[in-house]
């Protein structure tokens, strides 16, 4: 399909969906058309390196990727930075993590989606190796959007200001195309403060993509849950499991599907069963002993969870036993896997660096070095290959 015809594809259902999306559809039109001429192959010849990683800044005066290339133990040596074309933001309260969400960069079969919280807009990138070829730059249709969800031929945004809301899209080959019909407000309070710990916290879906996940903080201390259609659409309200306290922040799911969660409330770890109707049934819960505990990642059914306020990592097995609590540079925020789970990356908003990990056989990490990012300060937003 032609640039037009993917235009002419949005008009249509804009209109037909009766929705007041006319200037946001005309700008997402624009950029449809635009990529459709621009976007060409990343490399004549491929780059393959052994892996990389994408780091976000998240600057306020103009959002950046940098890419890193992995070495033989873990280490990372910088390839180079790309431009998003949006710019950064920073909720009101935070001082290692502007963002205060997860899965703000989401590396999906060959292309990087970004947010720039700043301007209200996502960015597509396609990826070649460590190198990035700028392909879109989409408005969010809401409120500084902070995290991204991919299943397929599905993205899903998250907006965090105005009451929250998420907003759907459709990938067609390299390029999305923004859906009216697959937008919900979430109806949270927009002047809860502070604004870092009361906005939504990540969306994500279920691992078969008939649930998204949607995660509130202490907003309502609640985790929302849409089914979604066969169509990639969202049920008209979610399924809301409230847990008084908990401030669940993020999540992660294991093999069997089950959800674990980041509650930085009680400072804990809890898994939880998803059933089909969205509720979540307690399975586990084991505090951290840490601080600021906000998030989680899923590394070979080992869940690693993020330390803010200690400058630590928490490690434990599928069923919540400790296995390990490993320091870090200071400000310990969002984390990625390598693809194989051999190596684990953390920010840490302190110093705007990235920590390096090994991931051992039973668990443990064992560091591989650390590198600081230009311009990252406070930012949030890593991926793996």
């Amino acid at each position: 399909m032609t640039g037009g015809g993917y235009q002419r594809a949005f008009i249509h259902v804009a209109r037909s969906a009766n929705v007041k999306f006319s200037r946001l559809a005309a700008a997402a039109g624009a950029a449809l058309a635009a990529a459709a001429l621009l976007a060409g192959p990343a490399s004549a010849a491929p780059h393959k390196p052994r892996g990389a990683v994408f780091v976000q800044t998240d600057d306020p005066a103009g959002n950046t990727i940098v890419a890193y290339d992995r070495g033989p133990d873990g280490s990372l040596e910088q390839a180079g930075s790309y431009r998003t074309g949006g710019l950064g933001g920073v909720l009101d309260g935070s001082i290692v993590d502007h963002l205060a969400s997860q899965g703000s960069l989401q590396l999906d079969d060959g292309l990087l989606y970004a947010v720039n919280a700043g301007s209200d807009t996502i960015t597509v990138f396609a990826v070649d190796g460590d190198r990035l070829v700028r392909r879109q730059v989409l408005p969010s249709f809401g409120d500084f959007p902070v995290s991204i969800a991919t299943h397929g031929k599905l993205v899903y945004v998250l907006n965090a200001r105005g009451g929250g809301s998420v907003q759907g899209y459709a990938r067609v080959g390299g390029i999305l195309v923004p859906v009216p019909l697959w937008h919900r407000g979430l109806g949270l309070d927009p002047n809860a403060a502070p604004e870092f710990t009361h906005t939504p916290g990540q969306v994500a879906f279920a691992p078969d993509g008939s649930q998204l996940v949607v995660t509130t903080k202490a907003n309502t201390n609640a985790v929302d849950v849409f089914s979604v259609d066969r169509r990639g659409g969202l049920s008209p309200r979610p399924t809301t499991t409230v847990l008084p306290g908990a401030v669940p922040f993020a999540v992660a799911f294991d093999a069997r599907g089950n959800l674990a969660l980041a509650e930085a409330g009680p400072n804990a770890v809890a898994t939880f069963g998803l059933d089909r109707r969205g509720a979540l049934n307690r399975i586990a819960q084991v505090a951290t002993g840490q601080a600021a505990t906000c998030w989680i990642v899923d590394v070979n059914g080992r869940h690693y969870l993020s330390n803010a306020g200690s400058g630590t990592v928490s490690a434990f097995d599928g069923a919540l036993a400790p296995l390990g609590i490993t320091p870090t540079h200071g400000g310990t925020v969002d984390a990625a896997a390598s693809s194989d789970g051999r190596y684990l990356y953390v920010q840490t908003g302190a110093s705007g660096g990235v920590d390096a990990f090994r991931v051992g056989p039973d668990g443990a990490l064992t560091a591989a070095g650390s590198v600081t990012v230009p311009g990252a300060v406070g930012g949030e937003g890593i991926a793996a290959s």
